[in-house]
């Protein structure tokens, strides 16, 4: 089994890109980055690359245009970095997390709804 590499927060939307999307080149990642933030057409391509090298994406050479796959499933990789700022941010309290998170969101009444049939849910599995 392979060790899961964090990615960069400039990889993250790269991948966010790649999962919302699915397969990409590198051009049709770069015009969804363009629309937010100055980022050069060959700082695309060659995190791109790395990306690849690190085993965080994959690369269809077989036409003229590469195109990339996110390795990395959305959820494990949220699941990694929501544990790891669970446990260097919030000293291994879940609870924390959530009390910040809830107190400094306003929350809609569909959002409250969903966590408290969230932890309903939690609790009779737990019975």
């Amino acid at each position: 089994m392979t060790k899961h590499i964090k990615p960069t927060d400039s990889e993250l939307e790269i991948l966010t890109v790649l999962w919302e999307k699915g397969a990409c080149t590198v051009r049709e990642v770069h015009e969804v980055l363009e629309q937010t933030k100055e980022v050069g057409y060959t700082t695309t391509l060659k995190l791109m690359q790395i990306m690849h090298d690190k085993g965080l994406l994959t690369r269809d050479a077989s036409s003229k245009t590469h195109v990339y796959t996110a390795v990395v499933s959305q959820q494990k990789t949220q699941e990694q970095l929501l544990n790891k700022m669970i446990d260097t941010v919030f000293g291994g309290s879940a609870s924390q997390l959530v009390m910040q998170a809830l107190g400094n969101h306003s929350s809609s009444k569909e959002e409250l709804d969903q966590i408290r049939n969230y932890l309903n849910n939690i609790e009779q599995q737990n019975k």
